[in-house]
């Protein structure tokens, strides 16, 4: 999986391609996690909507166990408390019974999947603006 990152005020936008696999997602989970700290960023939208892969039941529930316990203990480490993460997924990486989402949250994350930008921006509470697929225009960092 590879992860291009824009910054946008208090929202980190991450755009992701490739093939999903727990390793990768965890991998880039923490790459998202220092973003946030590094941005101060308490809005994350996650966009997978390019992701491809099925990714299997236990699959989902220790990507979001990992997920919500390493927020917590990024936590201590300058990511912002109360970090909302909206994810855009389409299926079958985005479960329709959001099986993941519903561990992480049981954990503490504040976290929610959609299947559309516009959709996850309403939830965060961010305008809709043609950034939403390509970032800010200042390049990803």
């Amino acid at each position: 999986m590879e992860l291009k990152i824009y910054p946008e005020s208090d929202l980190l936008n991450v755009v992701a391609t490739g093939t999903f696999s727990l390793e990768e997602a965890k991998r880039t989970f923490l790459q998202m996690l220092e973003a946030s700290a590094r941005h101060n960023s308490k809005k994350l939208l996650f966009d997978g909507r390019e992701l491809i892969g099925e990714p299997g039941f236990m699959e989902r529930f220790y990507y979001g166990e990992f997920a919500a316990q390493t927020v917590t203990d990024f936590l201590l480490r300058q990511v912002p408390a109360a970090t909302r993460f909206a994810y855009v997924l389409r299926e079958p990486v985005r479960d329709p019974e959001r099986f993941g989402e519903t561990v992480a949250l049981n954990r503490g994350m504040d976290v929610k999947t959609f299947e559309s930008p516009e959709e996850a921006r309403n939830w965060l509470g961010i305008a809709s603006t043609n950034t939403s697929e390509s970032g800010n225009g200042e390049g990803p960092t």
